[in-house]
């Protein structure tokens, strides 16, 4: 999330900066706090900004080979400036586009280790 403060202020999240330790419940990362954390199995990041509230959940499940990770989202857009937000970034194919990125630099890095 290197890069993350920016957009983070520009969007108001909630919450706004890193804290804690790393995938343990409470800790965040700008627009992220970590709701729920079952080591092997799940981890449920959720948050909020001035345009959405949202949820992540990562699930982990063993696989042929290796282990196969999983992401869920799931946003609410209240209002019409978070129906705009709604149509500018789920419409575009932004997300589809930033959840892949994320879930290929996952599995580039678990690979290298």
């Amino acid at each position: 999330m290197t890069g993350a403060g920016p957009l983070a202020w520009v969007l108001g999240t909630d919450p706004r900066r890193a804290s804690g330790v790393p995938l343990e419940p409470g800790a965040t990362v700008p627009g992220f706090a970590v709701a729920a954390a079952e080591p092997e199995r799940l981890v449920r990041l959720t948050g909020r900004h001035r345009f959405s509230r949202y949820a992540l959940t990562f699930t982990l499940a063993a696989a042929p080979g290796g282990t196969m990770l999983s992401a869920r989202t799931e946003a609410a857009f209240p209002g019409p400036h978070g129906r705009a937000y709604r149509l500018l970034v789920i419409g575009s194919g932004a997300h589809r586009r930033i959840v892949g990125r994320m879930l290929r630099d996952v599995r580039r890095r678990a690979v290298t280790r």
